[in-house]
C-alpha cells in the first residue's frame, strides 16, 4: 500500500506541483521563452531536486534489496520454473479456459469465485518487484534530457540493465537470490513507469498531442512507401553550405572564434571552397569576389546544452540575440551573426 501510494504521488501529484511552482516563478516547462529574468538560475535549482530526488529514491532501492538483508552463507540463484511461488499463489479449482468461459457468461464476480489466494506474500513479492521500477521508468525521462528524446528507446533498457545490477550485487555480496522473476518483473515496472510519463506528463505538458498523433500516423502510413523515409535512420544531415565575400574575416570567426576546424580547402570554378567541421556539424563557404551582394543565409544548429554555449559565447565578446520561439517546434532559439551577416541559430532541444 505505501509503494501504491508513494507511486501514486510521484506521477499525479509531482507534475502537478512542478508546473504550479514553475508558473508561480515565471519559469517555461515547454523550452519557450521564460518571463522571469533569473530563470536560468531557478532551472537549475529545479534540475537539482529533482536530481536529489532520484538519488533519494535510488538509495531506498538500494537500501530495500542489498542493505536491510542479511548475508546468508551460500551464493543463491533461483533456477526454477519462471514466476513459480505466483503461479503457486492461486488454487484455481477449473481450468483456464473454464474461468474464461465464466468470465464472459456470468460474470467476473462468478470467476473470482473460483480463484482463491493461498499465498498472499507469493503475490506480494512480484507486485513490490514490480512496483520498486516504476520511479525510474517514470524519473529518467521527467527529469534527464537524453531519456526524454527517446523515451522508447532509452528508458527500458536502462531499466532493465538497472535490474540485472542488482541483481548481480544481491548474488555477489549474498545479500539476496539471483532470480529471473525478479529481472522480468523489475522491467515490466519500468515499462509501467515509462507509459506513465508519456500518458501524465507529456500529455499534459502537450495539450494537442490528439492531433499531433493523428496527423503523424497519417504521414508515417504515407512515408513508408517513398524512396528514402525507410532508411531514415541510417542518414544523418551534416553540411550546410553558405557563402562569404571576406574570406579572412570568415575564417577568423568561424575558426579562431567559434572553433570550427579547418578540414579542407580547394578551389572550384575560381572561386575557393572551404570545410570547417566542429563535431558532426560541417559547414561549407564558399567564397565569392567582394563587392557581391549575398542573400540573407542562416544556419540551424541544434543543441540540448544551449544555455552554456549562450553564456560561453558572450563571456568570448560574441554578441548574441534576445531568446525568441521557433514558428515550428515552440522552442527557445536565440542566434549570433557572422561578419558576412550569415545568421547562425542555436535552438534548444
Amino acid at each position: 500500500m505505501i509503494v501504491t501510494i508513494l507511486c501514486i504521488v510521484m506521477v499525479f501529484l509531482m507534475p502537478w506541483l512542478d508546473r504550479y511552482i514553475c508558473g508561480r516563478l515565471g519559469l517555461s516547462l515547454h523550452e519557450g521563452i521564460d518571463m522571469n529574468p533569473d530563470a536560468q538560475k531557478w532551472l537549475v535549482w529545479r534540475k537539482i531536486i529533482l536530481i536529489l530526488i532520484f538519488i533519494l529514491y535510488l538509495f531506498c532501492v538500494a537500501y530495500v534489496t542489498i542493505f536491510s538483508r542479511q548475508t546468508s552463507e551460500n551464493y543463491s540463484i533461483n533456477s526454477g520454473p519462471l514466476f513459480a511461488g505466483f503461479t503457486n499463489s492461486f488454487y484455481i479449482d477449473f481450468g483456464l479456459l473454464d474461468i474464461i468461459n465464466i468470465l464472459f457468461t456470468e460474470g467476473l464476480g462468478a470467476a473470482l469465485q473460483h480463484i482463491k489466494v493461498i499465498f498472499g506474500p507469493g503475490i506480494a513479492q512480484v507486485y513490490m518487484n514490480v512496483a520498486m521500477l516504476v520511479p525510474m521508468g517514470y524519473l529518467l525521462p521527467y527529469i534527464f534530457d537524453w531519456f526524454r528524446r527517446d523515451v522508447s528507446r532509452r528508458t527500458i533498457p536502462v531499466c532493465f540493465l538497472a535490474s540485472v545490477l542488482i541483481e548481480n550485487v544481491q548474488l555477489l555480496t549474498r545479500h539476496g537470490i539471483y532470480d529471473l522473476d525478479d529481472i522480468i518483473s523489475n522491467t515490466i515496472g519500468g515499462i509501467i513507469g515509462q507509459a506513465l510519463f508519456i500518458a501524465v506528463a507529456y500529455v499534459n505538458t502537450h495539450p494537442n498531442w490528439r492531433k499531433e498523433l493523428r496527423e503523424k500516423r497519417k504521414w508515417l502510413k504515407k512515408a513508408k512507401e517513398t524512396a528514402v523515409f525507410p532508411y531514415h535512420e541510417k542518414l544523418q544531415m551534416l553540411r550546410s553550405t553558405v557563402y562569404t565575400a571576406d574570406e579572412e574575416s570568415a575564417k577568423s570567426f568561424f575558426s579562431d572564434r567559434l572553433g570550427f576546424f579547418l578540414m579542407h580547402e580547394h578551389e572550384e570554378n575560381k572561386q575557393k571552397h572551404l570545410l570547417y567541421e566542429c563535431g558532426e556539424n560541417q559547414i561549407e563557404i564558399i567564397c565569392v569576389p567582394k563587392g557581391t551582394a549575398l542573400p540573407k543565409q542562416q544556419i540551424m544548429l541544434a543543441a540540448n546544452n544551449s544555455v552554456l554555449i549562450r553564456k560561453r559565447l558572450e563571456e568570448h565578446g560574441i554578441p548574441v540575440s534576445e531568446y525568441q520561439l521557433d514558428d515550428y517546434s515552440g522552442r527557445r532559439t536565440f542566434s549570433v551573426e557572422s561578419p558576412d551577416g550569415i545568421r547562425i541559430t542555436i535552438l534548444e532541444i
